[in-house]
């Protein structure tokens, strides 16, 4: 009992705190302090010092080591913990003794001390005490960076930049449990160079240092674009590194965010907003009363956020999900709610005439395709009636800009959800507008949407497998979401009306590759994939553009269709006439030329149903 008493109390003694490290410290400077004095005085005397130490030297040095841990407590040198002393904290020393003898020379000059304690003594002592602090406070990371060690997670830093000295620190100092062994960077200007004792090398070293040092982990310093991005991963993954970890720089509010992120599907699929002009954006949202039309939807709900973002006076969000109305309006508390279904022409138009926002984003919209060919009804009540409800509306209640959210599916569509979106573009562009401007804003799939790929599966791959791709050949385009809606605002603030934009998407992605992808960074590369045959009115090619003669824009990411002239009289009998028609099909292919509906059954498209790892 006694014994275990004693250990309890050494080890609370020796528990590291913030008071016992000033303490130590203090005690430390204090004697070093007058360790240089003394040196500093027999230097000035070249070891042959008067033998008057008086009361008034005893006071000299007290005035000079009293200001001196007077200063570095200002300067907050003492709560700094001993393993993070870095180039910051060396120069608040150097500042912390510039004042502290500064302060000690107009005490002398006061006192008149200048016939015991020369003014070359204190020159020289302030040189000494600099470094010699300086020295010690640095000397515990200097043995910890220099001691060889072995680890299990020996790790490659990707990135010669100010983080990648972070990580560093971070490792040495058992923040985060890897050994950094070596840093690879893309710039030759870099490469032989060192940062906290790793050497720099090109990215064509990486297989060589892998196998010498036994390294089985990599953390990239920065949130690479795809194209390097996806270059270092699938190199990575070929030489055996499942590992990979991103280093996020964490801000002052965040306490509970970790230093390393593990490198996810979206960050191999995302891009760099190539001409993403927020000065445009802001003057377009800020000040204004915006409503959002399905705006507890994947698209709707990130609009808002960036409504918000962007200082949007008042923001209206209308849904017909009570969930999705909750969960946006929990997020964004000073939203308005509106519940309600966009088929409910009466009340929309009451709300939009009440309400009179600047800026309507319609974004309600059913948009899974096998559950619009299932469903080919409601997909054309809700996509069609209820789009040409909310243009409708909004014209008569003089509302300045309507922006259409719409998709790559209704090019050339080959579904019922393609179609129906081509027909809301046709009404777009055709109806009279009046005092409003309406744009239609085309993209393909976003990562992370509702129905999207990517939860699906992740969902497999945690159930065990397998995952299903339709078709091997399958490729669609993927944008983040808040890239998405962003550019979809900086479109809406450029239009002047009868616009169909369409987003560069970038370079499309084979979905079976993909899959691959995520069975890499889950570790589950055992999970079979299986084709299981393209779905009703799926395509394997996606599209953004219908010909070679579309308009540009100021901005390289963001392109004008060429319009599409129909009839508005015509176009309007024709969508009653579709409401009313037993044959929707048919009628669809009536008023989209270039609907070619497709209805695959499951297993055609890939000769069977196959399977690979």
């Amino acid at each position: 009992m006694k014994r275990a008493l004693t250990s309890r109390f050494l080890s609370k003694l020796l528990r590291p705190s913030n008071l016992k490290r000033t303490l130590f410290f203090v005690v430390v400077d204090v004697l070093l302090s007058y360790w240089t004095l003394l040196l500093a005085y027999h230097l000035r005397y070249s070891f042959e010092v008067p033998l008057e130490f008086g009361m008034k030297l005893v006071c000299a040095f007290c005035i000079i080591i009293g200001l001196k841990i007077s200063m570095l407590l200002v300067f907050r040198i003492y709560l700094v913990p001993w393993r993070f002393f870095g180039l910051s904290e060396a120069l608040k020393i150097l500042y912390a003794h510039l004042v502290a003898y500064l302060l000690a020379i107009i005490c002398f000059a006061a006192l008149d001390f200048w016939n015991i304690l020369p003014l070359s003594v204190v020159v020289v002592d302030c040189i000494l005490s600099n470094i010699i602090i300086g020295c010690v406070r640095v000397s515990k990371r200097i043995v910890i960076e220099n001691i060889p060690r072995s680890s299990p997670h020996a790790t490659l830093i990707f990135g010669a930049d100010t983080q990648a000295a972070n990580v560093i620190k971070s490792a040495l100092s058992g923040e985060i449990p890897y050994y950094p062994v070596a840093i690879i960077d893309s710039h030759k200007v870099n490469w032989g160079s060192y940062i906290s004792n790793l050497r720099i090398y090109p990215f064509s070293a990486c297989a060589e240092l892998i196998k010498a040092q036994h390294i089985t982990s990599a953390i990239l310093t920065k949130e690479f674009a795809k194209p390097p991005l996806e270059d270092i991963f699938q190199k990575l993954s070929e030489l055996g590194i499942s590992d990979i970890k991103i280093a996020q720089t964490l801000s002052a509010s965040s306490e509970h965010e970790q230093p390393l992120k593990d490198i996810s599907i979206e960050d191999l699929l995302s891009r760099p907003a190539k001409d993403l002009d927020k000065d445009v954006i802001a003057s377009f949202i800020s000040g204004k009363v915006v409503l959002v039309t399905g705006g507890g939807g994947s698209i709707g709900s990130e609009i808002a956020r960036q409504c918000q973002l962007f200082g949007a006076k008042k923001l209206i969000l209308l849904d017909h999900s009570e969930y999705n109305l909750y969960a946006i309006c929990e997020e964004i508390t000073t939203a308005i709610p509106v519940m309600m279904s966009i088929l409910d022409k009466e009340r929309l138009c009451a709300l939009l005439h009440a309400t009179k926002p600047d800026i309507l984003l319609h974004a309600a919209a059913y948009k899974h395709v096998p559950l619009c060919e299932d469903n080919i009804q409601s997909a054309i009540e809700n996509n069609i009636l209820g789009s040409k409800n909310v243009m409708d509306c909004a014209i008569s209640a003089e509302i300045p800009k309507i922006v259409i959210i719409s998709t790559d599916k209704a090019v050339r569509p080959t579904n019922i959800m393609g179609a129906t979106k081509r027909v809301v573009e046709l009404y777009a562009q055709n109806v009279a507008p009046h005092k409003s401007e309406i744009v239609a804003v085309r993209f393909g799939n976003v990562l992370g949407s509702s129905g999207s790929v990517v939860p699906k599966f992740k969902a497999q791959i945690q159930a065990g497998g397998p995952i299903t791709v339709t078709h091997p050949d399958i490729t669609r385009y993927f944008m983040l979401i808040p890239e998405a809606c962003r550019l979809v605002l900086q479109a809406a603030s450029i239009a002047q009306g009868g616009e169909i934009f369409i987003l560069d998407m970038g370079q499309p992605v084979k979905i079976v590759d993909l899959a691959k992808n995520m069975l890499k960074l889950y570790h589950r590369e055992d999970i079979p994939i299986v084709f299981s045959g393209l779905r009703p009115g799926e395509k394997l090619y996606e599209e953004l553009l219908i010909d070679e003669s579309e308009q540009k824009t100021e901005y390289d990411s963001i392109h004008v269709a060429r319009p599409t002239q129909y009839d508005i009289n015509k176009l309007q009998g024709d969508i009653s006439e579709l409401l009313r028609t037993h044959d929707k099909v048919g009628k669809l292919r009536e008023i989209v030329v270039e609907f070619n509906h497709q209805t695959h059954k499951r297993g055609e498209g890939d000769n069977g149903t196959t399977t690979t790892k």
